[in-house]
């Protein structure tokens, strides 16, 4: 019972939960069988493609296309609907217990960590693609790819860094918030760094492209070293510091093992990952593997994202939309829209997650889902009001048959025993005579599916 509760802990917290024929396989396979499953999944990764958009055109076609007011308006239009495509396609593929979750729950951590709002569906496709790639690889090369994807750069304004007038957006927050952290750089070393990404830009069409004229070849003195540097080597030089291993440690623990850090923990991931110059796959292989991240105090205690927490029911209740619209939807009344994090610092999780509407709307997510109710929630942007007007509705289908399946044989005791071990990591016996008292129902079918939107109902469920 108790590898059984840590597998289901490594499921939430490397994946989305389960769906409940992935329920009853966890028993036959022991942690470190299933970590290593979930890793050689999650490598198998391939690349996203989309509709034809304008990294697809010649420059002759996309400068008629910029003449043409009617043409570029049908072109940006194309391109937001492309965008809210990838991110309901991304979800969808979190839910799917085909898919590697490993893989969709890391790139969800990178997407956070290196925060950029795509407004055009080629740069965050382009991004979105380089995350995958690079979400169990090597650090040091994620970082370079990162630095050279045109929607991090034009988010950032290194589009406009350039010789004699650098703009230091992208090397603060490199330093900031991507590697070392603040208290480990000067104000002097962010504007040598400045200098050594001038001229590092991207195309109309979307692609990198080393601005040479732009370009400051001057020598430049970063962190108590001189030399000719360019982007690169300001990368390596940040890296090559204990106190990057460190942070991007502390922030891997604090999203997948606990807030709250116990240092002797941290420096053990930190001496791995310095030491394998950065390898995210043996670090993430050893976090799953070591036993204090299946410690009490770390099962049942973080609170799920609005996506997490989406991803999991859409999961567990095999749960489909004849509109996908309304995925969108429910990102945007919970808080959490992929493509759009609120600033460069990402989404602050934990309890910023939850306030009296959003938690209100949590606990009464799936009775909404499963009645199609209509729903009242004021957009703020007006363009999203125009995208989403006349939708008032999630437009999703629950299907509980495999659920109801599972346990119809079975009394009202055991299948309220059974439910919440399924939908729930923590110890809740407490509330299970109460739950029994309040179904009144007679027959299994309905006893499953009333206790079944009460669970979820629960707290408890907000916990992963």
């Amino acid at each position: 019972m108790k590898e059984l509760q840590q597998l289901k802990h490594l499921y939430w917290r490397a994946g989305f939960g389960f769906s409940i024929k992935e329920f009853k396989a966890l028993q036959k396979f022991n942690i470190y069988e299933t970590v290593d499953l979930l890793i050689n999944n999650a490598k198998q990764y391939q690349v996203l493609e989309s509709e034809t958009t304008i990294s697809n055109l010649s420059m002759a076609e996309i400068k008629a296309i910029k003449k043409d007011k009617s043409k570029l308006k049908e072109l940006r239009k194309k391109s937001k609907r492309l965008v809210r495509k990838l991110n309901t396609d991304w979800v969808l593929r979190m839910a799917n217990p085909n898919r590697s979750a490993l893989l969709e729950r890391m790139s969800l951590f990178w997407h956070n960590h290196f925060a950029c709002e795509s407004k055009t569906s080629h740069l965050a496709l382009n991004q979105l693609n380089t995350i995958r790639q690079n979400c169990l690889g090597n650090f040091r090369s994620f970082v370079k790819a990162i630095a050279r994807d045109p929607s991090m750069i034009r988010y950032l304004n290194n589009q406009q860094n350039v010789k004699g007038k650098p703009n230091e957006n992208f090397a603060r927050e490199l330093m900031e918030l991507f590697t070392i952290g603040r208290g480990f750089y000067t104000e002097q070393d962010v504007k040598e760094a400045a200098r050594a990404f001038t001229g590092w830009s991207s195309t109309v069409k979307g692609t990198f492209i080393f601005r040479k004229n732009q370009h400051d070849f001057g020598t430049k003195t970063f962190m108590g070293k001189t030399g000719r540097f360019d982007g690169d080597d300001i990368i390596d030089i940040i890296l090559n510091r204990k106190e990057t291993a460190t942070f991007i440690s502390r922030k891997i623990y604090k999203y997948f093992v606990n807030e709250e850090v116990i240092t002797s923990e941290l420096n053990e991931m930190a001496d791995i990952l310095y030491a394998a110059d950065y390898d995210l796959e043996k670090l993430m292989t050893h976090v799953f593997k070591s036993d204090w991240f299946y410690a009490k105090r770390n099962i049942g205690t973080k609170i799920k994202s609005p996506i997490e927490f989406m991803a999991g029911l859409i999961r567990s209740l095999e749960i489909t939309f004849n509109n996908k619209m309304g995925i969108l939807f429910m990102e945007r009344a919970l808080g959490q829209t992929l493509f759009h994090p609120p600033n460069v610092a990402g989404w602050p999780g934990g309890k910023a997650w939850i306030d009296n509407s959003t938690l209100m709307l949590r606990l009464n997510l799936v009775n909404l889902l499963y009645q199609n109710t209509v729903i009242k929630y004021e957009l703020e942007d007006e363009a999203e009001r125009q995208s989403f007007k006349g939708f008032k509705k999630f437009n999703g289908i629950v299907e509980l048959s495999r659920i109801v399946d599972t346990y119809n044989d079975q009394n009202k005791q055991e299948i309220t025993k059974g439910l919440m071990d399924f939908f729930l990591l923590t110890n809740t016996s407490n509330k299970e005579k109460p739950l029994e008292s309040s179904v009144l129902t007679k027959d299994n079918q309905s006893i499953i599916k009333e206790m079944t939107f009460k669970i979820l109902s629960l707290p408890e469920y907000q916990l992963c």
